[in-house]
């Protein structure tokens, strides 16, 4: 049985967790089982080598920044192999390079294209525990790329798809995915199993349990995840295509700080605006969401969308850049103290009146919508930042979970 295990940046954050890992990984392999780890960095310090960057230089080259936070993982996944060879048992750490991960090359957020397994197969054929950075890729010119923050569970999901492990397990600092935040809903409950679909929204609207697009990986290539706790041992959630269960009208609340919403004001009414507009946006790798389009007065309409908070000031600057040009527009305006609330659930679809209850729940909460996107099975609305923890109980109250 050939087993994916990725721990998370808390999970290796000090000495004493770096072993509790590397004990719980070689009870698998003492089973008889062949294990690859994938690692983040420890604890805290990609936050730490970002401020180290900003305090040479606020403004690095994107290149640069991605040569210094793939050295967090290098360090994660050497000393975890050297506490395994302390305790007796024979590993190996592998950086991006020597696996290979190839990946586009977009700096910062770059994508997976495929991953070259013969030097893992190796290595495992010699009865090693493998642990690999996780995060990390290289491009076609040779040079380092990151994923994305929580670009881990996207290493360790591709690498279980391109391994054709018998399990992926996603470790954590929580026992598993949660109807809410526990940590802003006191009564939020664990979830026994969830949807790949289901986990797919709350992912990207904010749960940040597991990153979106290891989900979306998941799900493309049939890997069924289980995300469970490195602190103990109790069953977490497996995330798969189906759940047996009766499914719950909803199956979590989700929110997302790191959001901003870009007005962009007076625009000509005629077609094709829109499409200049999101090109533009598309050419700087600025990815939107909760698109509003007003309604035409005065051969003018206003459009409005939310990008994540980091990305706002890229979004003006381009839209800033275009408006003397192909993008004729009044004014453009940007509010970061904005996040968006979820709910998530493939009940609603058979349901009528689910948008309506969260509405209800957010006036008796006095919480003010500023604009609403749904899908098949979300509904998300976008509120003041203040309002978020207030809305979260509210919403989670209103649906009795």
């Amino acid at each position: 049985m050939l087993i994916v295990k990725k721990f998370g940046g808390t999970s290796v954050a000090d000495k004493e967790r770096i072993f509790n890992v590397a004990n719980r990984c070689i009870e698998d392999y003492k089973k008889g089982h062949d294990v690859v780890v994938v690692l983040s960095a420890m604890g805290k310090q990609t936050d730490v080598l970002l401020d180290m960057a900003n305090d040479i230089n606020p403004n690095a080259p994107k290149r640069e920044l991605d040569m210094l936070l793939t050295t967090g993982e290098q360090t994660s996944v050497a000393l975890m192999a050297m506490a395994m060879h302390a305790l007796g048992v024979p590993s190996i750490s592998l950086n991006a390079f020597q696996v290979a991960m190839h990946t586009t090359s977009v700096a910062g957020n770059a994508k997976l294209i495929k991953i070259d397994k013969d030097r893992i197969r190796h290595e495992l054929e010699q009865r090693k525990i493998v642990i690999v950075t996780g995060f990390q890729g290289i491009c076609k010119y040779d040079d380092y790329t990151t994923l994305g923050r929580g670009g881990s569970d996207t290493t360790a999901v591709a690498l279980a798809a391109t391994l054709h492990a018998d399990a992926c397990e996603i470790y954590t600092d929580v026992d598993g995915v949660y109807t809410a935040d526990p940590r802003i809903v006191e009564d939020a409950k664990k979830l026994d199993q969830i949807t790949y679909d289901e986990m797919l929204e709350l992912a990207s609207f904010g749960a940040g349990v597991l990153h979106n697009r290891s989900v979306e990986m998941a799900k493309k290539y049939g890997v069924q995840l289980v995300v469970r706790s490195s602190l103990n041992t109790t069953e977490g959630t497996i995330v798969k295509e189906e759940v047996k269960m009766e499914k719950m009208l909803i199956s979590g609340v989700a929110s997302d700080k790191n959001v901003a919403r870009i007005a962009v004001v007076g625009l000509e009414d005629q077609p094709g605006v829109a499409f200049k507009l999101f090109r533009h946006l598309a050419n700087h790798n600025v990815n939107v969401d909760m698109i509003l389009q007003s309604i035409g007065r005065d051969n003018t309409k206003d459009i409005s969308f939310t990008v994540t908070e980091d990305m706002a000031d890229v979004a003006v600057e381009t839209v800033e850049r275009h408006r003397s040009g192909s993008l004729k527009c009044q004014d453009v305006k940007v509010n970061k103290n904005v996040s968006k609330v979820s709910i998530v659930g493939a009940g609603m679809q058979t349901n009528p009146g689910v948008a309506a209850q969260m509405f209800e729940a957010l006036y008796d909460a006095n919480v003010n919508i500023q604009q609403i996107s749904t899908s098949e099975i979300r509904v998300t609305v976008l509120i003041d930042e203040e309002d978020t923890n207030k809305a979260m109980n509210a919403v989670h109250k209103e649906f009795d979970f």
